[in-house]
């Protein structure tokens, strides 16, 4: 496999939520969309973290333990703030590899600190599958 593509040729707009948004809101997001996760963005659209549904599932679960509002917390205090990131102009198996040591399913794609797309494991694996049939 020598030819190199750009992830920037399968990146997608991904859904996004600000990070001053409530976690119920934010779940109805998650669950509207069928994902597993969101990427926040700040009022620029500068990225700012990543929210999962498992973060979710936990805060809610802690409020309810804890006899607080459910789902009332702010995305900001539990959301992933220290975020690895990847540029457009990356290649698809050098992004793939990163993802793979870092256990994650979806990367944030970046230029100059804004988001401009993201990229998912089964976008790559269809992209790498393509290799074999060319």
């Amino acid at each position: 496999m020598s030819k190199s593509v750009e992830v920037r040729d399968y990146m997608r707009k991904p859904v996004t939520v600000e990070q001053s948004m409530t976690v119920s809101e934010a779940a109805q997001i998650i669950l509207k969309h069928k994902l597993s996760g969101l990427v926040v963005v700040d009022s620029d659209n500068n990225l700012v973290g990543m929210l999962s549904e498992l973060d979710c599932l936990k805060a809610i679960v802690s409020a309810v333990y804890n006899g607080d509002e459910p789902g009332a917390e702010i995305v900001q205090h539990i959301m992933t703030k220290n975020v690895e990131v990847n540029q457009p102009d990356e290649d698809i198996i050098t992004v793939a590899a990163s993802m793979l040591d870092h256990k994650h399913r979806r990367r944030p794609i970046v230029d100059n600190g804004k988001l401009v797309g993201q990229v998912t494991c089964r976008q790559l694996l269809r992209a790498i599958k393509g290799f074999g049939s060319r």
